[in-house]
């Protein structure tokens, strides 16, 4: 074989391996890192999504510039993020979900208890009042991925006594930075180990005010997803800018769920003409005509 012979059949045989098929790969997922999926004591927490994460919802080091003490935890419910305060003016921020039982406690308190996977039993009046929502939790749950309270529950108590007011994780990542109609404190279930193994039974909690959380951070206001976003004149015309936006796709989401339904009964419709058709041509009654199930298993023996 010559040289030149060689060469070609070189070629020809890399022409037919680039012309080769790649192997088809799915791309993984984007996971923030300390947002992983994880198996705790069991249970196989699954990892966060990024689109919850977006918008700054991922636990961060901060600057601090309160006179808390390290090692407390201060929870501002406005903002909707939760402080847990480290030596040297500086702080571990966490976004959090506040439940309307959330917004009942002012003022201090400290963790009188902490437990991993905590079972959970709604109290009468959160079943008088939502029965919708906690009716069904009646007779209590273990503690578990379909448990509200999450993976870790810090209880607050004051003067020696349980104040109902909890610090826990979720079932529902989409809720946290929103305020949620039930529930305490919620962090992604992640965050909620993260901060159980930063904290001492005893710690001190606080609960800004109003006054203090706008002293600290700045004015907040709910964006047209009701996510908290500081009240900046930018923010303020995103949202105006969002809620019409947000307008005209649920009014074309609207007309699509009706379009779909016309076409659905015109369907229905002619089902309903070509059974009838069918009976009378066999000379069944109408009143006597079966169903379209019926009449399909008859057809089929």
């Amino acid at each position: 074989m010559t040289s030149i012979t060689r060469l070609l059949a070189l070629l020809a045989f890399s022409a037919l391996a680039a012309c080769g098929a790649k192997p088809e790969t799915d791309e993984a997922p984007v996971v923030t890192p300390g947002y992983e999926a994880v198996e705790d004591e069991g249970f196989l927490i699954e990892a966060v999504a990024a689109r919850h994460l977006a918008g700054g919802h991922e636990r961060k080091e901060v600057d601090y510039a309160g006179d808390e003490k390290p090692g407390t935890i201060v929870v501002d419910t406005h903002s909707r993020r939760l402080y847990f305060v480290l030596e040297g003016g500086r702080a571990i921020s966490y976004s959090i979900a506040v439940g309307r039982e959330g917004l009942a406690f002012a003022g201090s308190g400290y963790i009188g208890r902490m437990e991993k996977w905590p079972s959970w039993q709604p109290t009468a009046n959160m079943i008088k009042t939502r029965p919708d929502l906690y009716l069904k939790y009646a007779a209590g749950t273990p503690g578990g991925l379909e448990n509200p309270l999450g993976a870790r529950a810090m209880y607050l108590y004051r003067n020696g006594r349980d104040s109902k007011f909890r610090i826990h994780g979720t079932i529902d990542n989409a809720t946290i930075g929103r305020a949620t109609s039930a529930g305490c404190i919620r962090l992604f279930n992640q965050d909620a180990i993260h901060l159980f193994e930063q904290v001492k039974t005893g710690a001190r909690v606080k609960v800004r005010s109003l006054e203090e959380s706008i002293a600290a951070d700045g004015a907040f206001m709910d964006n047209a997803w009701g996510v908290a976003v500081p009240a900046t004149p930018e923010n303020i015309a995103q949202k105006e800018l969002d809620l019409v936006a947000k307008a005209e796709q649920e009014a074309a989401e609207a007309a699509a769920a009706i379009k779909a339904a016309e076409a659905e009964a015109k369907l229905a419709a002619k089902a309903e003409k070509k059974r009838l058709a069918a009976c009378r041509r066999k000379g069944v009654e109408e009143a006597d005509c079966p169903p379209l199930i019926d009449a399909a298993v008859t057809a089929n023996g």
